[in-house]
């Protein structure tokens, strides 16, 4: 069995901001999902609130290790693991060097294999 590293919680007053923030249902979900903590962890840095920049590592490290989990999982359809284990990269680079994602992604975007899982996406959301 997998261990994923532990998440904080989320503690006042920044679980009013980011409760109900993380949703990588689709690529368009997580991406508003980054870009939204990404706007946050940026208003924390600017105001020297370390605290603040955490609690939005903290959002993006649940998602990372749930879409991992749902990547790994084989009684999910293999196409919606591809999806997820995506997703997971997302977050990782995320979590890695958040001042690159929101120039990395357009690239990634316009790469073949991501347009490839996007179009899978469609036809698994068509299922649905």
């Amino acid at each position: 069995m997998t261990r994923f590293p532990k998440v904080p919680p989320l503690v006042p007053p920044y679980d009013k901001v980011l409760s109900g923030l993380l949703c990588f249902r689709t690529f368009a979900d997580c991406e508003a999902t980054l870009r939204r903590l990404e706007d946050l962890r940026r208003h924390y840095l600017s105001g020297g609130d370390k605290k603040g920049v955490e609690q939005c590592r903290a959002v993006a490290l649940l998602g990372r290790n749930r879409a991992e989990a749902i990547s790994r999982n084989k009684r999910v359809r293999l196409q919606k693991r591809d999806q997820k284990r995506e997703l997971a990269n997302w977050f990782r680079i995320w979590l890695e060097n958040p001042g690159i994602f929101l120039e990395w992604l357009p690239l990634r975007k316009d790469s073949q294999e991501f347009r490839s899982l996007l179009e899978t996406e469609k036809a698994i959301l068509g299922m649905e």
